[in-house]
This record gives structure tokens, C-alpha cells and sequence, in this order.
């Protein structure tokens, strides 16, 4: 049968919405063996660079500390060393 016989026969209604449903079952099925198949290797991955995100997170927060401890023990160490002078300047006689 050629097109125009059926759709001499049944109209165009009907063919339409033969042609509508054949279109929806192409879409079902390339979508649940082509999309999800790779949507699922994106997850995947996308979960990976969230575990690489939150171990550079920690590390951030750990050099963060470490730079703050060494920050202060210089400024300690400052403040010793001008304590010092001082005492010794105070310590010198007079004449």
C-alpha cells in the first residue's frame, strides 16, 4: 500500500496519530538505551570530582592552619625578641 492509499482509506488523523506514536516509541527507546547508559557514566564522574573537590577542600582548610600556627609563632618570636632588647637596655648602667 502507498501512503496516499492510506491515507485515502483511514485519513489523515489516523495516520497522524500512527506516525506520533511511532515517533514516541523511537524516542522511548533511544532515550533508555542511548541517554541513560551515558547519563549514568556522568554520575559516575561527576561523583569522582566531588570527592577530588572535597579532599582539595581539606586540604585548603589544613594549609590554611598550618600558615595561620607559623604566622603566629613569627609574630611570637617578635615580640620576644623586642622584650629582650628591652631588658637589656633597662639592664645597661647608667653613668
Amino acid at each position: 500500500m502507498d501512503i496516499v492509499e492510506i491515507l485515502d482509506k483511514y485519513g489523515f488523523a489516523t495516520l497522524a496519530a500512527i506516525a506520533m506514536g511511532y515517533f514516541i516509541y523511537f524516542i522511548y527507546t533511544f532515550i533508555t538505551n542511548e541517554i541513560k547508559v551515558k547519563l549514568s557514566e556522568a554520575n559516575g564522574v561527576l561523583i569522582g570530582l566531588i570527592d577530588r573537590i572535597r579532599m582539595l577542600d581539606n586540604d585548603l582548610i589544613r594549609l590554611r592552619s598550618k600558615l595561620n600556627t607559623v604566622l603566629e609563632i613569627q609574630e611570637n618570636e617578635r615580640r620576644n625578641d623586642k622584650s629582650k632588647k628591652s631588658k637589656r637596655i633597662s639592664k645597661t648602667p647608667e653613668k
